[in-house]
């Protein structure tokens, strides 16, 4: 890895953050809050959350296995993506290497920081090639993203590949593992000790079933996870997602409980999947969802619809020509869902 300061742009690295007025205050027990120009009357929102998310992050850390100091969290997922490249890339110069599919928001977010986002396509099967990567790469790629499981195809790459990369890569690597729940493989979030190059993503909209408070994760060095807290904005995680985020840590019983049932519900569904004529193949998955090759993925898209199923229809992302993307429901759902393309003609 090239030293930190050369992979940052120098205007962040010379950035002197903006200082809140809950950053500033620390260490003391206080009952007088008059430093924030807040209303004072108390409505159970009135004072600003806590910038560094504290509370939250000691109740992440042991369920992760990641020290507090190595947490970041974010608004969604989505901010995570966001920061590295305002952090590591110049717009205009810099790129970003992916591979291809994959999640669409690593290109979105290249786009609007004006990044130039180099595609690296899997194989037939939809694996890695770590040597196509780094040969996508030259002196002026700051990060290389790799989605695993990854979606939309579901799988996980052998972990041996992806260090190929890390260990390799003279930037940053990062490994999004949103949907490593479900997943039975040692996720990448144990080894941001011995990799400083490595980003790790994870979220609670998967298997924390806590899509609707947007709150995401990151665990890296804390160099990095320096590097974010300096750029992101001063309250980016709100006080009612910290509050529920809380909440939902504090049943690891119900959690658990949740994920065994999809995974339960990802293995019947598949093999019904397999059993239907318009089924062409279904793909091995990690996550909690399917890639299923069909006859006419648009038309069987469609017919759904009108039968107020929804799937997401992925036949015209690469590789994925007449596939639609299932995600694994309720034993209900799933029902209604194979009734559905069963009497599809």
């Amino acid at each position: 890895m090239k030293p930190l300061q050369e992979l940052v742009r120098p205007n962040i690295w010379a950035l002197k953050p903006y200082s809140c007025a809950r950053d500033e205050f620390k260490g003391v027990k206080a009952d007088v809050f008059v430093d924030a120009n807040e209303n004072p009357y108390p409505n159970g929102v009135n004072r600003y959350p806590d910038p560094l998310q504290e509370e939250l992050k000691h109740a992440i850390s042991p369920m992760k296995g990641v020290p507090v100091e190595n947490i970041f969290l974010g608004n969604g997922s989505d901010e995570a993506i966001d920061l590295p490249f305002r952090i590591f890339c110049r717009p205009g110069k810099d790129n970003v290497v992916a591979i291809d599919p994959t999640y669409g928001m690593y290109e979105v977010c290249a786009d609007v920081n004006d990044v130039e986002y180099r595609k690296v396509s899997l194989d037939e099967n939809y694996d890695i090639n770590p040597d196509a990567l780094l040969a996508a790469c030259d002196e002026n790629t700051k990060i290389i993203f790799i989605c695993s499981p990854n979606n939309p195809t579901g799988n996980s790459f052998l972990r041996e590949k992806i260090e190929k990369v890390i260990e390799n890569f003279q930037g940053i690597v990062i490994v999004d593992e949103a949907y490593s729940d479900f997943s039975a493989r040692r996720p990448f979030r144990s080894d941001i000790q011995k990799y400083p190059n490595l980003i790790v993503l994870a979220t609670f909209s998967k298997a924390w079933g806590a899509a609707g408070i947007r709150l995401g994760m990151a665990f890296a060095s804390t160099e990095v996870i320096a590097l974010f807290n300096k750029v992101k904005y001063p309250y980016n995680v709100n006080a009612l997602t910290q509050k529920k985020g809380l909440e939902i840590l504090s049943n690891v019983t119900l959690l658990q409980r949740h994920i065994t049932m999809v995974l339960e519900e990802r293995e019947m569904l598949m093999k019904s999947l397999a059993m239907l004529p318009l089924c062409k193949k279904v793909y091995p998955t990690d996550a909690n969802f399917v890639l299923v090759k069909v006859t006419d993925a648009d038309s069987i898209y469609k017919y759904l619809v009108q039968k107020g199923v929804i799937v997401r229809n992925r036949t015209r992302v690469h590789l994925c020509g007449n596939c639609l993307r299932i995600t694994v429901g309720t034993k209900d759902e799933n029902t209604k869902l194979l009734s559905a393309l069963r009497q599809y003609v």
